[in-house]
């Protein structure tokens, strides 16, 4: 199979997807054009309304973290024709359905966030069950991405050897973050129109990265470590419109550009695939089920994107009719990524063996390739920037977490209406200790290395998606939408998820009866897989509840 045949399979079948069944839904449980959104009735902190093409970039750039690389990748050692189906038909009926879902609920609940829309239509101990086990999942993210970048942005190598594409990709990101405080200072108080903004973005980010490959600076891990989390601080805690709305904007331009010369260099080149289309059930003592839906997350089902949709865009959103863009289309973008991934892996291996070295070395030498040839790019400078778009997948996903994983543990410790916060709850819904409690927690996860962290994420993850998918089916029951397109998802990662965390759970009793176990990693995430497929259980035991209940038209609410 040659990878042109493949990519055009893949983009008929989304481009179906967000004009046909994205449209359906659009229809089917109605939007209002004329309605106010939250972002422009409550404007001001976390609620700043933007232009659609602004909201897809904060939308875009935070959900496509490293999973859309790392995971068909990965998964790729089964064959390319189980990772193509699962991204393709996980993309359209399970991803971007609970993408634009979660978004629309929340953009119809005042722009609040999954774990209070889940208080509304499930009850109040289902919203702390939910907002927990939320705030527990962003630690495993926070910990995961941040040691990710760190080592990535390390300008040195084992023996003392200064790295450049790692430091120029630090400089870069470095001056993203100041660069990105400028242009949210010019976009609000120059106020240009949307072609001035394409055009200002578009200079000031080929300027950036020019001059950070020129000013490369040179930090080992340890301390971009330190950089990165006192990023995450400004991040959690600035105006949306001042940092996190501007850099994402920004960054988009670095992950369009990396996607578009992928599919170009797919269209171009048309590799062949040196992959079997199908392997076997079982690889390497790894089984098929349930280890390559919860390894192709991001790429087809990530429970994270809710957190996204439902923390931080939908208090962007400023007009009903930009969610499906938003929702749906971004993650149709982040599977054409996947696939690209997933084409290039299978085109670089030999004889049916996948190459040595990570994910992110071989996706970042390929598409590099790929620019030096279509474009005459010097070799050394396709690298720097490769590099950096591959961290900036990371880092734009990390600083959404971060604010997300704040506002959990706020809402968490949130009094009911009309209660009065006792000096506890002032103190974690407090903006400032929410966020440092957060990042501290996460930063000593984050001491285990990320390859400790990642594969308890990535069950967490698409539980989470399960978690979601349940409520969402709850919040459409009751206000008399139809939900029976939830039902197979919700379903389907529910098994998934509870099967892989189930099998991470036994492998650590393994460890410990045969004495490879190590308290700081195993012990870790014993606590946390058994306290996650507990809340998990609960949660899901009250939604379903909910929707066993017979359904009262006199009771039904129409958000």
């Amino acid at each position: 199979m040659n990878g042109l045949t493949i990519m055009l399979i893949a983009l008929v079948a989304l481009a179906a997807g967000y004009f046909g069944y994205a449209r359906w839904l659009e229809k089917t449980w109605g939007i209002d054009p004329n309605r106010p959104t939250p972002a422009v009735e409550n404007k001001g902190g976390d609620y700043a309304p933007a232009n659609k093409w602004t909201v897809f970039a904060h939308q875009f750039t935070s959900i496509t973290g490293a999973g859309p690389v790392t995971g068909p990748i990965i998964a790729a050692m089964f064959g390319w024709l189980p990772a193509l189906l699962w991204m393709i038909i996980g993309g359209i009926f399970f991803g971007a359905v609970q993408d634009f879902t979660a978004l629309y609920a929340s953009v119809k609940n005042g722009g609040r966030s999954i774990g209070m829309i889940i208080e509304d239509y499930v009850g109040r101990t289902g919203r702390q069950l939910f907002l927990l086990f939320c705030w527990l999942f962003t630690l495993l993210v926070i910990a995961a991405f941040c040691d990710m970048v760190a080592n990535t942005f390390n300008g040195f190598a084992k023996d003392g050897t200064e790295l450049m594409p790692g430091a120029a990709a630090g400089s870069i990101s470095l001056i993203y973050m100041v660069g990105a405080v400028l242009f949210g200072l010019y976009l609000k108080y120059m106020r240009p129109t949307a072609g001035v903004q394409l055009i200002v973005g578009i200079v000031l980010m080929v300027a950036m990265v020019a001059l950070g490959i020129c000013f490369p600076v040179y930090l080992d891990s340890v301390s971009w470590r330190y950089v990165v989390f006192a990023y995450l601080f400004a991040a959690s805690v600035m105006p949306m419109w001042l940092l996190k709305q501007p850099r994402d904007y920004l960054s988009m331009f670095l992950l369009i550009g990396m996607i578009v010369c992928g599919v170009l260099g797919v269209f171009v080149k048309n590799p062949t695939l040196n992959m079997p289309a199908f392997v076997g059930w079982e690889v390497k003592n790894l089984d098929l089920f349930p280890i390559l839906f919860v390894t192709i997350a991001c790429g087809a089902v990530s429970g994270f994107h809710s957190l996204v949709s439902s923390g931080t865009s939908s208090k962007m959103v400023a007009n009903e009719k930009d969610m499906r863009l938003v929702g749906y289309g971004s993650m149709c973008v982040e599977v054409v990524l996947g696939v690209v991934a997933l084409v290039v892996v299978c085109a670089a291996a030999q004889g049916g063996v996948l190459p040595s070295g990570t994910p992110f070395q071989t996706f970042s030498h390929s598409v590099a390739g790929f620019l030096t040839e279509l474009f005459g790019v010097p070799t050394d400078i396709a690298a720097c920037i490769l590099t950096m778009c591959v961290s900036a997948l990371a880092l734009t996903s990390v600083d959404a977490v971060a604010r997300i994983g704040r506002m959990s543990l706020q809402e968490l410790f949130t009094p009911r209406p009309g209660e009065k916060k006792g000096p506890i709850q002032a103190l974690f819904t407090n903006t400032v200790f929410s966020t440092v409690l957060t990042l501290l927690l996460g930063y000593a996860i984050c001491m285990a290395g990320y390859m400790s962290v990642w594969p308890l994420f990535g069950s967490a993850n698409q539980l989470l998606s399960a978690l979601v998918l349940t409520g969402l089916a709850v919040f459409l029951k009751a206000t008399g939408r139809k939900g029976w397109m939830l039902y197979g998802p919700m379903t389907v990662m529910f098994v998934v998820t509870m099967t892989a965390l189930v099998q991470a759970v036994l492998k650590i009793f393994g460890q410990m009866a045969n004495g490879t176990f190590v308290f700081m990693v195993g012990g870790l995430q014993l606590i946390i897989a058994v306290a996650l497929i507990i809340l998990a259980l609960l949660v899901v035991y009250h939604c379903v509840l909910r929707l066993r209940e017979p359904a009262d038209a006199s009771k039904l609410r129409k958000a």
